[in-house]
């Protein structure tokens, strides 16, 4: 396709090595997706490394609702290798509104050509508003609702990116005038299950890994919130670091304390690890960092109705 991002001019290890990555760094990428899907007991480094450079290039169709396009900032700045270097040129990423070239009546015709087929999986990140007929969120003049109950049922598979997709995020916080739904909520009644990557962001591998599922093994396990289990099957709290002073007592009373920066517990703190399903302390951001290490808080953001029912952020449960 003429606008799609995904250009797939060279084979996909040759265009990494052409710019400056090398298969070294390459490799050490599908390790930590493996190791985020569980080590070797799903997929293999190899493995996942054969899905990523397969030469059909499944289209992808990204469909944006109410959000604030972080999910999309968050899987663009993947690194080991660059997202842009690797996954934009191995899916076929068909349509995309932030990233693609087209505009306008282009755009649509780039929409329209990638899933006339219906060989396509579906990606939607962000709330869908269904207020008043769902007035509240608009596109080209149609309703976003229109739009994702016209390409979502189609789809090879569905993958709801975000809490804003996969539970409503601030948009369904109360009072929620908007009617904001996640796409399950939504769209269920149309036979839709999209697969949850819950999370404010998400961390980029939990999507990746995913997709790599679909490709080589199909839909993953998931729990009763649509989840794969092979992300969200653990508390933060059970994987978290300071998990030993948790069982110590040994509490941080304030930010600035010398118990905080010694590592203690942030449970007084409002830390909702106990309550949040999901691989933060075992992916982290980039591989690098997440919140609780940096000395903050998990505020739950995998969870349904987190910003409700988890709040206020700092104060304990």
């Amino acid at each position: 396709m003429r606008d799609s991002i995904g250009h797939g001019k060279l084979r996909a290890m040759e265009r990494q090595a052409a710019g400056g990555i090398s298969r070294r760094d390459f490799m050490k990428f599908c390790a930590a997706v493996s190791a985020a899907m569980g080590a070797g007991t799903i997929m293999s480094p190899e493995a996942i490394a054969a899905a990523l450079t397969d030469k059909k290039r499944p289209s992808v169709v990204y469909l944006h609702n109410a959000e604030c396009t972080g999910c999309s900032e968050a899987v663009l700045r993947t690194v080991e290798p660059y997202i842009d270097e690797l996954i934009l040129d191995i899916i076929s990423l068909d349509y995309h509104e932030t990233l693609m070239a087209a505009a306008g009546e282009r755009a649509e015709e780039a929409l329209h050509d990638a899933v006339k087929n219906g060989e396509y999986i579906c990606v939607i990140e962000g709330a869908i508003p269904m207020a008043q007929n769902g007035i509240y969120g608009k596109i080209a003049g149609r309703t976003m609702y229109d739009i994702c109950k016209g390409i979502a049922p189609k789809a090879k598979a569905v993958i709801a990116i975000g809490n804003c997709a996969t539970f409503g995020n601030i948009q369904a916080a109360r009072p929620n005038p908007t009617g904001a739904q996640g796409v399950n909520e939504a769209l269920g009644n149309l036979g839709v299950k999209a697969i949850n990557i819950a999370g404010c962001p998400p961390n980029p591998i939990n999507f990746v890994g995913t997709v790599v599922h679909l490709l080589q093994k199909g839909m993953p396990e998931l729990d009763e919130l649509n989840r794969p289990l092979m992300f969200y099957g653990k508390t933060v709290h059970e994987q978290c670091p300071r998990l030993k002073f948790f069982e110590e007592d040994k509490f941080a009373p304030s930010f600035d304390s010398e118990e905080a920066r010694q590592g203690y517990c942030l449970y007084q703190l409002g830390c909702k690890g106990p309550y949040t399903y999901n691989n933060c302390p075992t992916a982290k951001f980039n591989q690098v960092n997440w919140p609780v290490q940096a000395g903050h808080p998990c505020i739950g953001c995998s969870e349904p109705a987190f910003w409700d029912e988890l709040s206020p952020f700092y104060e304990s449960m």
